[in-house]
């Protein structure tokens, strides 16, 4: 089984994977460019390094929403535009927060605990995201997931055992509902 990996900030994507059936290599191929450019301009919009940490994060979005709230503005097409922004801000601080180390490691033990005793309950695929529902209630988006792997999830007998072993430790993830515990 050959692997690529490629280690960006704390994030490691893995790239591709091949596996070997009958002496033929069938390849899957993640497309990381799209879950990058995001992460690369949430960074740039709030200003901070890869190696920001969650207190970096949290004062430079206060600082950024003080910047952009649109009660600051008393022009309309100006109120607009700072609504616009702080909603990106606001965006952009949630998402580089939920995939921090910092947080991870803080949710690291329901995250193991649901991957290894619940079903998954719903799956959905849009845009190399996929996101799992879990019979416990939780959701995680996976991203850089292509659809060639999520036709094969779709497809395998055992979903939670194709997903333990292809998915869940491999690609970039985050809680996407129910409670998480941040500092």
């Amino acid at each position: 089984m050959g692997v690529g990996v490629q280690k960006v900030g704390y994030i490691i994507i893995k790239l591709s994977l091949s596996v070997e059936t009958e002496g033929n290599f069938v390849t899957f191929e993640a497309n990381p460019s799209h879950i990058m450019r995001k992460i690369i301009g949430y960074r740039k919009l709030m200003n901070v390094t890869e190696k920001a940490d969650l207190q970096e994060l949290k004062t430079v979005y206060r600082n950024l929403i003080k910047t952009w709230h649109p009660d600051k503005f008393q022009d309309e097409a100006e109120k607009e535009a700072a609504d616009l922004k702080s909603r990106r801000i606001i965006e952009a601080y949630h998402f580089l927060v939920s995939i921090s180390p910092e947080t991870k490691a803080l949710n690291i033990e329901e995250y193991t605990k649901t991957i290894t005793t619940c079903g998954i309950s719903s799956m959905e695929h849009k845009d190399e995201t996929l996101k799992i529902t879990f019979s416990d209630g939780n959701s995680y988006e996976y991203f850089g997931v292509p659809a060639s792997m999520y036709n094969k999830l779709r497809s395998a007998p055992a979903q939670a055992r194709f997903a333990r072993r292809h998915i869940y430790e491999t690609y970039l993830y985050r809680a996407s509902s129910k409670e998480v515990v941040t500092p």
